[in-house]
Formats: C-alpha cells, sequence, structure tokens
C-alpha cells in the first residue's frame, strides 16, 4: 500500500559533474523497515545515502519521503524532515568530549531540547555514557560508532542512513551495532544500509535492493534471498542461474 512507502526514488539520475553514478533509479523502502543495499564496488550503494541526504542533487527523476518531493532539499532541510546520515569511517571531532560531540550532534535542535535528549539517547550505549568526559579520540572504534549513531539519534529521525557500519569493529560490536538497529526498526524508524557483511546483515535486515551501475537488478525480502540456493552463484560471479533475476550483481562480497 502506498502508505506503507517511506521511500521512494523515482527513475534517479545521479553522480558527479559528467560522471552519472545512478541511471534511471526506481525503487521504494517500506516504512519502518531495515532496508541492504547490495552490489559490488561501483554500484552506486553509498551514492543512493549521499543523494537521499542531499550531499548530491539528481540530475533527473524524484526522490519522495513519505509521497512528498524532496529532491534537492537541502541537508538543513532534510535533517528537520527526519532524515539522519552515519557516513562511512570515523566522523567525530577527536579533540573533544563524548558530550561535546554529541551537543554538535544536535545544533539544530537547540541547547535545551539537546541537553534534554542526550540522556535518552545514552541508554542505549550504557558504554559511552560511562566516558562523557573523555576525548572522543580515546574512544575504542566501537565505542566511536556507537558516539556516531547516538549523535544521529538525537534528532529522533524518522529515517536512519547508514553506510559500511561494521568497517574496523570486531564481530561482537558489529552485532551490538545490528541490534540497536533492529530496535530502532521495531520503534518505526526506517533504515536504509550499506554493509559489507552481507550474510550478516541479510540475517537482521527486512529487504535487500541491489544494485548493478546504478540501476536495480533485485528488491526482494532479505531472508528469501538469505534462502536461495543461489545466493553464491548469484553474488560471487557463479554465472547464469536459470531463472534468476540478477545475473548482473555479480560481485557482492559475502
Amino acid at each position: 500500500m502506498a502508505n506503507d512507502i517511506c521511500i521512494e526514488f523515482d527513475d534517479v539520475v545521479a553522480g558527479y559533474k559528467d560522471f552519472m553514478i545512478l541511471n534511471n533509479l526506481s525503487f521504494k523502502v517500506r516504512r519502518g523497515s531495515i532496508t541492504l543495499l547490495l552490489g559490488p564496488n561501483g554500484a552506486g550503494k553509498s551514492t543512493v545515502l549521499k543523494t537521499l541526504f542531499g550531499l548530491l542533487k539528481p540530475r533527473q527523476g524524484r526522490i519522495l519521503l513519505d509521497g512528498v518531493d524532496i529532491s534537492g532539499a537541502s541537508q538543513k532541510e532534510l535533517l528537520a524532515k527526519g532524515i539522519a546520515f552515519v557516513p562511512q569511517g570515523r566522523n567525530l571531532f577527536g579533540q573533544l568530549t563524548v558530550w561535546q560531540n554529541l551537543e554538535l550532534g544536535g545544533i539544530t535542535l537547540g541547547t535545551k531540547t539537546t541537553h534534554e535528549r542526550i540522556p535518552e539517547v545514552l541508554e542505549f550505549f550504557p558504554r559511552v555514557k560511562e566516558r562523557l568526559h573523555s576525548q572522543a579520540s580515546a574512544l575504542s572504534g566501537g565505542e566511536q560508532k556507537q558516539l556516531e549513531v547516538g549523535r544521529a539519534l538525537l534528532l529522533r529521525p524518522k529515517v536512519l542512513l547508514i553506510d559500511e557500519p561494521s568497517i574496523g569493529l570486531s564481530p561482537m560490536v558489529v552485532q551490538d551495532v545490528f541490534k540497536l538497529l533492529q530496535k530502532l526498526a521495531a520503534q518505526g524508524t526506517t533504515v536504509l544500509m550499506v554493509e559489507q557483511n552481507v550474510k550478516s546483515a541479510l540475517k537482521m535486515a527486512d529487504d535487500a535492493i541491489a544494485l548493478e551501475s546504478g540501476q536495480l537488478v533485485l528488491h526482494k525480502k532479505a531472508s528469501e534471498l538469505l534462502a536461495d540456493p543461489n545466493i553464491e552463484r548469484l553474488f560471487l560471479g557463479g554465472g547464469h542461474v536459470p531463472g534468476a533475476v540478477v545475473p548482473a550483481a555479480a560481485g557482492v562480497p559475502l
């Protein structure tokens, strides 16, 4: 049903200068779901997140949020509409404390609201809560990633975009991050993510979207893709599978 759709890409073309990454891309993301973007390097996964967050402007097509066209909106406008982005890598102010990083994360909210919400967010991250007055650079990789996610959660986002959350983290910390994303989705947040640990991510995701050369080649339930006996042939370059929808999606790391 239309009212179940949170995000829609409609014939979107986007890229850098004269080099287009997304080529007439169309897909829909269900409200309150965790949707995993799959595809080989250069397929356009991170570009989808950047375009949705206003870091790139669509050259063609529309991006809809709850049925409203947000194509070309500024990042400030998108934050106000409830879209938060946790990019790949470390994006903290290392010389500032955990508390100061959280304050900066809520800068669009105002000081009073930010200070009211920080304790609420820290309940998700007890280890980070214990280190409020430590420099962010002194935190472990897992704690830094949790702080980044926590900073995004200050905005109480309707949509959380997260790019490669597991990079540099131990398997145990990755599972903690995945459990948090599941909890957020259960509370109504729509999560759109890129993740290199495809099998682990498919186990916790609701839906999977595969891209090849900036175009959609697959969109199905994550559980169905995980259970597909052809999954390794489809995503590890095993050649054409009779009846398969996605021969072009070979090369996704598992």
